[in-house]
């Protein structure tokens, strides 16, 4: 689900951003002797994915160079990802006697950890916030939204109430954000750490929704609006709603948001969208200044004062 981003919005970035002066840089993360590999998430100076040796799908983490590529592979794996990252936790999935398992590393092949709970059929971890990991697990005959406490026995079962089917995608402090489909329908969700807290997102007029990024009290994903995908951003609930999509370029037919982070300076939403005069997918990449503290208040100020100065010519 993380995507690269284009020439095209890298300029964009460095255009916008204040005083970034610095030039781009790529580092090749390929592992010598695999044949495919991917990175999905960062985290300070680390960085995790999968990468194919012999063969095989192996659970990978770098930190910043080809030659850092550590193998994360458990023990007995037939395939295994890691998906997400934070601090020293690396967390993803490990299929192991058949069964697909929600994960969690240290770094370490060794210090793999078995997440997957008791009764499930398969689970997953997709994100990992350094101390909580969430993602979902198949137990029941349904797919449940979940969160771990770095055990399988810690498992808390998120999913809302008349859910056919829940999953957390991203996690960002105390928030979890994904997808319940609910009443038939699939719609965008925030929780804060239970089944009771669920947050319907969807917002009025869609007819299904994802969140699929979180940072901070923000999500990211997308809205499907007259038969199109819009990416989206929500700051919490579905009246928060912001369409994306409105954004682009005449010629984007559909899009998603994907990621979503902040440098303090800027809010980063990345994501992809289909352009019809190129007939690609293409990379994109929202950026939206923060306010300078206090900015908000001089702005609200100055409209009491423009309402002030009104009332009293009138």
């Amino acid at each position: 689900m993380r995507l690269l981003i284009s020439a095209a919005a890298i300029v964009a970035a460095l255009i916008m951003s204040a005083g970034a002066q610095a030039q781009w840089t790529v580092t090749n993360l390929h592992p010598a002797g695999s044949t495919v590999s991917n990175v999905y998430d960062a985290s300070g100076s680390q960085q995790v994915g999968d990468a194919t040796v012999g063969g095989m799908d192996r659970a990978s983490l770098w930190s910043g160079s080809a030659a850092s590529w550590v193998d994360l592979h458990p023990a007995g794996a037939t395939s295994s990802f890691a998906w997400g990252t934070s601090g020293s936790q690396q967390a993803g999935f490990a299929e192991v006697g058949g069964i697909t398992r929600a994960s969690l590393w240290s770094g370490t092949a060794a210090s793999w950890v078995n997440l997957d709970p008791a009764g499930a059929t398969q689970s997953l971890a997709f994100a990992t916030t350094g101390s909580q990991q969430a993602g979902y697990a198949s137990v029941g005959g349904i797919g449940r939204a979940s969160l771990w406490s770095g055990t399988a026995a810690s498992w808390v079962d998120i999913s809302p109430a008349g859910s056919t089917l829940s999953v957390v995608y991203a996690a960002s402090g105390s928030l979890q954000a994904g997808y319940a489909q609910v009443g038939g329908i699939v719609r965008a969700s925030l929780w804060s750490g239970s089944a009771a807290s669920w947050v319907d997102l969807q917002p009025a007029g869609a007819t299904s929704s994802r969140a699929q990024g979180a940072s901070g009290s923000q999500q990211a994903g997308f809205a499907t609006v007259g038969g199109m995908d819009r990416a989206s951003l929500w700051s919490g609930s579905a009246a928060s709603w912001v369409d994306l999509h409105a954004f682009l370029p005449a010629g984007f037919s559909n899009s998603e948001a994907e990621g979503i982070s902040s440098d303090g300076i800027n809010t980063y939403v990345t994501g992809d969208g289909f352009n019809t005069v190129t007939g690609q997918r293409e990379a994109l990449l929202w950026i939206q200044p923060i306010p300078e503290p206090g900015t908000a208040g001089l702005l609200c100020l100055g409209g009491i004062l423009a309402l002030l100065r009104r009332r009293k010519t009138a």
